[in-house]
């Protein structure tokens, strides 16, 4: 099965990816130790020219923006604050959500746990506040399948259309697959490395999907 990226919208923005997210906090060195000891972020240098109190932390390809603001509402801090899956939060990708319950157990955190059922396959959910009352998700959720919605720029090519491609897979960006692998002919010229491997994650997954 060949799917094709079809051009997107000239009225959509050139985006690449997700570079980092912001959040006020009360104490820059209380985030900061929060991030880096139980998140597994590393602080980076951040430009010299601002002129207020704040950091940048990196790690898994995006980074944490952290701004010191002493006004920030003191009742996201209250302890009786529930923690609701349904809140605004970021969510991070894990190895194993046991390990995770069981450190957050060791550090006297609390949280909850979700799970999401589909088709058979579960995905486990963990949810806690940061310092400032910031919800965090750690999850498994690349057990589910990413599978497009029928008004995702994608379609299946036919048998005819994938003989008469254009461009020769010795010569190409895709000469290290093979052609019933190749999902995204406008990848050969414009997509990055990364873009390239979610597309090709995402047909192997429509592999066994009729349309």
């Amino acid at each position: 099965m060949e799917i094709e990226e079809l051009s997107s919208s000239p009225s959509t923005l050139p985006l690449l990816s997700l570079n980092h997210v912001s959040f006020l906090c009360r104490s820059i060195s209380t985030s900061v130790r929060f991030y880096e000891d139980v998140l597994g972020f590393a602080s980076i240098k951040r430009p010299s020219s601002f002129k207020f109190n704040g950091a940048w932390l990196f790690n898994y390809g995006v980074g944490i923006h952290l701004l010191e603001n002493t006004s920030v509402d003191a009742n996201i801090l209250k302890e009786s604050r529930p923690i609701n899956p349904k809140d605004n939060h970021i969510s991070f990708q894990c190895t194993d959500v046991e390990v995770v319950k069981m450190k957050l157990k060791e550090w006297g955190m609390k949280y909850v746990t979700a799970v999401v059922e589909e088709g058979g396959i579960k995905v486990d959910q963990v949810f806690f506040h940061d310092p400032d009352g910031y919800m965090i998700e750690i999850c498994n959720c690349d057990n589910l399948p990413v599978l497009p919605l029928s008004s995702c720029p994608l379609r299946v090519r036919r048998p005819d259309e994938i003989a008469s491609l254009a461009f020769p897979l010795s010569s190409s960006p895709y000469s290290e697959f093979k052609r019933s692998e190749i999902t995204c002919k406008s990848a050969a010229v414009g997509c990055g490395l990364m873009e390239r491997a979610m597309m090709m994650s995402l047909s192997k997954e429509m592999m066994n999907f009729s349309f």
